[in-house]
């Protein structure tokens, strides 16, 4: 599944540097898309150099040394392995309301081309859980509250030791920001993904799934395996 999904966005690059000078891409930090991005980094025939990267949401409060951090885990995954024309971090510090105006303006500067998104076990793209997504939301980038069921993901995930490790808040990309993109490579692996799957493609269409919302994009691919599929 990785594989496949990774080919399909290489592809994608590969026909838009055709046509423009550079491609903007917005890319989620989770081991859900490691096979994913282990396969894109050794995809061939791609000019890096003209790719722009941004990553989409991170935690506030976490030192920026930490393994957890979604920065440092795209540097280890996607970051330092490709020779981008720019990488634009998400960085909190020293003031995070400041690096939401900031990193907004970057993201504004011109389209984005991509972006290479999961789904969460709630349901969530980014850092847009259910009590806090809005399909209309009139921000670029926010500030969020993390509910206990995202913030357990990460333990599950390994991410974290225990709950009481897991950042209560985080910046985050908004639901509208990321359906702006022209394309979206959305890929989820795993049976905890499975009921989310399902609200995602056969439930009615609002926050308490916020991946429920990626259907009324026009070109949205989505990749799951016989795990997460819901209909397996």
């Amino acid at each position: 599944m990785g594989a496949a999904a990774a080919m399909d966005i290489a592809a994608a690059v590969v026909e838009r540097l055709s046509t423009k000078s550079n491609v903007r891409m917005v890319f989620a930090a989770a081991p859900s898309q490691a096979d994913m991005l282990a396969a894109l980094c050794s995809a061939p025939g791609i000019d890096w150099t003209r790719v722009t990267a941004f990553h989409m949401d991170e935690y506030i409060g976490l030192s920026p040394s930490s393994s957890a951090r979604f920065g440092n885990w795209l540097d280890e995954h996607v970051f330092s392995k490709l020779a981008f024309a720019a990488v634009h971090r998400i960085t909190p510090e020293p003031d995070p309301v400041a690096e939401i105006r900031h990193y907004s303006d970057l993201l504004n500067e011109a389209p984005i081309d991509f972006v290479c998104l999961g789904i969460g076990v709630n349901g969530h793209i980014a850092f847009n859980d259910p009590p806090v997504a809005d399909f209309d939301d009139p921000l670029d980038v926010k500030i969020v509250e993390l509910d206990e069921t995202c913030r357990q993901q990460q333990v599950d995930d390994k991410c974290f030791p225990d709950l009481a490790a897991v950042p209560h808040e985080a910046i985050t990309l908004t639901v509208p920001r990321l359906l702006r993109a022209d394309r979206l490579f959305c890929v989820v692996p795993g049976a905890v993904k499975r009921d989310a799957i399902h609200e995602t493609l056969y439930g009615p269409l609002r926050t308490d799934c916020p991946a429920s919302i990626l259907r009324t994009h026009t070109a949205c691919t989505l990749y799951i395996d016989k795990d997460s599929d819901p209909d397996a």
